[in-house]
């Protein structure tokens, strides 16, 4: 073997490593990864920062005794951002759906994401300012735009821009059907009112801004009409404006709530599946349980249930790890296991053992009202649910979790 081809074949397998990591940190990719936890806590503050830098540069009183360092903020925080773009675009081809292209082709779909877009317009008018001769309003309106980097570690934000997304025909339809009540009420209001008001509805570029204004319900007041058939004619466009404002609301708020349930039901989903008790079980089963099945996280140390309890739920731990004190004993038991109440009967009986989470803990919780419910609904569901149990039950008494 050639041993000079090694190293460079080793330098490549490293910055490919390297170019991994560097993009798990800036997207998050790694859950529970604490570099990319402080790394994005830190741009978040560093974007807040930046916007409040922006909004008291321009009190002259502030500008006048802090000017210098408010601007050496800038720098430091115009540099920051540059080497975010700049490693966020070189770890590019370790995005998931463009991993197949080639390096430059994957690049330049980042480039045109309005993320990177965002990002891009955010610091170049730090540089531009050097060259171009502009109003200084324009730049500070630019670097305003970093507060929507924000929306990049706002899992809400995501979801309302994917909504307005979903509905984009929807929006348009309300868009078209609002200019069209635009021109359609001041065309009708210039006819009514031109003759009284020559100077306020003369014309129907006059009459579309009163129109614009009443069927927002804003109604500034500087145009008003004044003759009985203009009053009717306002009064049917305030009316139709409080529709049209009810309208993309709706779809929007509507749409909105999907995608969240949808999110919702994905994590769920993905928590049910690594529970091994449920490994066996169909989709739909999957899907029917999730309907009865609720979210919770314990921190480290936090007791969970007692000995002696009688909450009646059974707790299953997707991630974490859980310390079962039975008294004589203690069991560790983590991904997968399920402890809690010890019989699906009617039997109010009390917790044999104390729970106590080892770290942070994600558990699913199925109450014992639910468990009656769900065995009923699905008889096959409950039958596997209670052959799984027996059979751990039937163990050895030092394997029983309880």
């Amino acid at each position: 073997m050639n041993p000079g081809a090694h190293p460079h074949r080793h330098k490549k397998s490293l910055r490919a490593h390297a170019r991994e990591r560097v993009y798990e940190i800036l997207e998050l990719a790694r859950p529970g990864d604490p570099l990319a936890a402080w790394s994005r806590n830190a741009l978040v503050i560093l974007v807040l920062l930046s916007v409040l830098s922006v909004i008291l540069e321009t009190v002259p009183s502030i500008q006048a005794s802090f000017g210098r360092w408010l601007d050496g903020f800038e720098i430091v925080a115009v540099i920051m951002f540059t080497l975010e773009y700049a490693m966020r675009l070189w770890a590019a081809p370790d995005h998931p759906p463009w991993k197949r292209l080639p390096a430059w082709k994957a690049r330049l779909r980042y480039v045109t994401t309005p993320a990177a877009i965002i990002d891009l317009l955010t610091v170049i008018p730090f540089y531009l300012a050097y060259f171009v001769a502009a109003d200084f309003r324009v730049f500070v309106m630019f670097r305003l735009l970093r507060l929507l980097k924000l929306a990049r570690y706002s899992p809400g934000m995501r979801s309302l821009s994917e909504a307005i997304y979903i509905e984009r025909r929807a929006l348009l339809a309300c868009g078209l059907i609002l200019l069209a009540l635009v021109i359609g009420t001041a065309s009708i209001m210039h006819m009514v009112e031109h003759e009284a008001q020559p100077d306020r509805f003369g014309t129907i570029p006059d009459a579309m801004w009163w129109s614009i204004v009443t069927l927002t319900t804003v109604g500034y007041g500087d145009s008003v009409p004044i003759t009985p058939l203009g009053k009717v004619v306002a009064s049917l466009t305030a009316l139709m404006g409080l529709v049209m404002l009810a309208l993309p609301v709706g779809i929007i708020a509507t749409s909105f709530a999907q995608v969240i349930h949808r999110r919702d039901f994905v994590v769920t989903w993905g928590m049910v599946v690594r529970v091994p008790l449920f490994a066996s079980l169909s989709p739909d089963d999957v899907s029917n349980i999730m309907r009865y099945l609720r979210a919770q996280v314990v921190q480290p140390d936090e007791v969970v249930v007692r000995r002696g309890d009688r909450d009646r739920k059974i707790y299953f731990i997707t991630s974490g790890q859980v310390s079962l004190d039975h008294g004589h004993r203690h069991d560790l038991i983590s991904d997968g296991e399920f402890f809690g109440a010890t019989t699906f009967n009617e039997q109010d009986q009390p917790h044999a053992s104390t729970a106590r989470a080892m770290v942070r803990t994600d558990l699913l919780v199925l109450d014992f009202d639910d468990v009656q419910h769900l065995f009923l609904a699905h008889p096959e569901l409950g039958e596997h649910v209670r052959r799984v149990h027996e059979k751990r039950m039937a163990g050895p008494p030092d394997d029983i979790v309880v």
